[in-house]
């Protein structure tokens, strides 16, 4: 059975996706970028701050699918520039500083609405 995640505490989807879809006890959180919720406009300050608040939009999927970030078992990181791994690194041994997930980086030419990173999330009930 396959469950549609939708929260307002996390950006809309902005194209014909769902933020989350749930099935079999298995969450595939779709790629988040930093977006403020509120505003729709991407944060301001960076890639520190944009990694924090695509963490934040994972964060508040998870709890309105009732997962956690110890819940997640992948990860995928896009960034716009390679040069801001370890910028990026920091901020998500914040939120996965326990049991860490396995995870992808990669570089791209460009992300959505002019975006330094975006993530996307496999989390597992367990």
């Amino acid at each position: 059975m396959k469950r549609i995640i939708k929260t307002t505490n996390a950006p809309a989807a902005v194209g014909p996706y769902s933020q989350a879809v749930e099935a079999n006890g298995t969450l595939y959180i779709s790629g988040q970028v930093p977006l403020d919720p509120v505003s729709m406009k991407i944060v301001e300050g960076g890639i520190q701050a944009q990694t924090r608040q695509v963490l934040e939009n994972i964060g508040a999927i998870l709890k309105a699918a009732g997962y956690e970030y110890s819940d997640v078992v992948k990860s995928t990181c896009l960034l716009k520039d390679i040069a801001d791994f370890k910028a990026m690194n920091e901020v998500y041994a914040e939120y996965y500083f326990e049991q860490k997930p396995s995870r992808a980086a990669f570089a791209v030419k460009d992300l959505p609405l002019g975006a330094l990173v975006e993530i996307e999330t496999i989390a597992v009930k367990g």
